[in-house]
């Protein structure tokens, strides 16, 4: 097996990676749920690339993501679905029937009669869509309702702060911070009960309670919830990296320090920070 710049030979790795016994035990025991974390950080690495301008890493990055989209096509076509040459009909189809003005007949010769022209394909192609999903049964439609203009296709912190601010238009709403602190002490409650039952499901479920009630006190407050999560990344990089430079400058490592040196040293990588403002 060589390389190529043909979309055929990775196709063909990845249905070799799949193969009963003589594949990757790895990639044989992947399911879209078991990958779906992967497409996730890919996309999200492809962004970074692009912020820092890094053309080289930028083509390595879609590439990775390009692999997703084969990964998933595969497992799909093994459960008899759909294969990678759907995902590309699809995408065709839907970009020339998203253009007329570019590969039909159409009048809209200005950005704005481009985009009506657009929101009335996509409205036709929610109601096919609906169609779709009620052949095969499939009711719950999370881009119905009130809620369905919060799109799904984000990070889950926005996502959730967005359909806090849709809900409270309508007065579904604390009306000030202090009960909602009540709220995450309540939610702290129902997590700790769910870690003495030892429940996985449960926890997981009360974890996410309690960070959604966060993010909701970050709104009243005024304070983007995915900003101060950025910001506290930030903080505990510059953080540990001053304990990994303090431990070197002692001739110690990370492996061999204690959880008492290292908090040690945060502390002192904390009064730091406050002496400089």
């Amino acid at each position: 097996m060589e390389a190529s710049k043909d979309i055929s030979r990775l196709i063909e790795i990845m249905a070799a990676l799949r193969t009963p016994v003589t594949g990757c035990p790895w990639d044989l025991e992947q399911n879209f749920s078991t990958i779906k974390p992967y497409t996730i950080e890919e996309a999200y690495e492809v962004a970074d690339a692009i912020e820092r301008n890094d053309m080289n890493d930028l083509c390595e990055e879609l590439g990775d993501l390009l692999l997703q989209v084969v990964f998933h096509a595969r497992m799909a076509e093994e459960a008899g679905e759909f294969s990678f040459g759907d995902v590309v009909q699809a995408i065709t189809e839907k970009m020339i029937r998203r253009h007329p003005h570019v590969f039909a007949v159409s009048d809209a010769a200005t950005p704005d009669a481009v985009k009506l022209q657009w929101d009335d394909i996509k409205t036709e192609e929610k109601r096919e869509r609906a169609e779709r999903r009620a052949r095969r049964g499939i009711t719950e439609d999370f881009k119905a309702g009130y809620l369905g203009s919060v799109h799904r296709n984000q990070p889950a912190l926005t996502e959730a702060l967005k359909l806090q601010q849709r809900a409270a238009k309508v007065g579904f709403d604390w009306s000030a911070a202090e009960p909602i602190l009540d709220k995450i002490e309540e939610e702290i409650g129902e997590l700790r009960e769910a870690l003495r039952d030892g429940n996985q499901d449960k926890v997981t479920d009360e974890l996410g309670d309690l960070i959604f009630a966060l993010v909701n006190i970050g709104r009243h407050v005024k304070a983007d919830p995915e900003e101060a999560l950025r910001g506290t990344n930030t903080k505990f990089r510059r953080r540990f990296n001053y304990i990994e430079t303090s431990l070197q400058q002692s001739n110690e490592t990370l492996e061999a320090a204690t959880l008492e040196r290292m908090e040690e040293l945060w502390q002192a990588a904390k009064a730091i920070e406050r002496k400089l403002g």
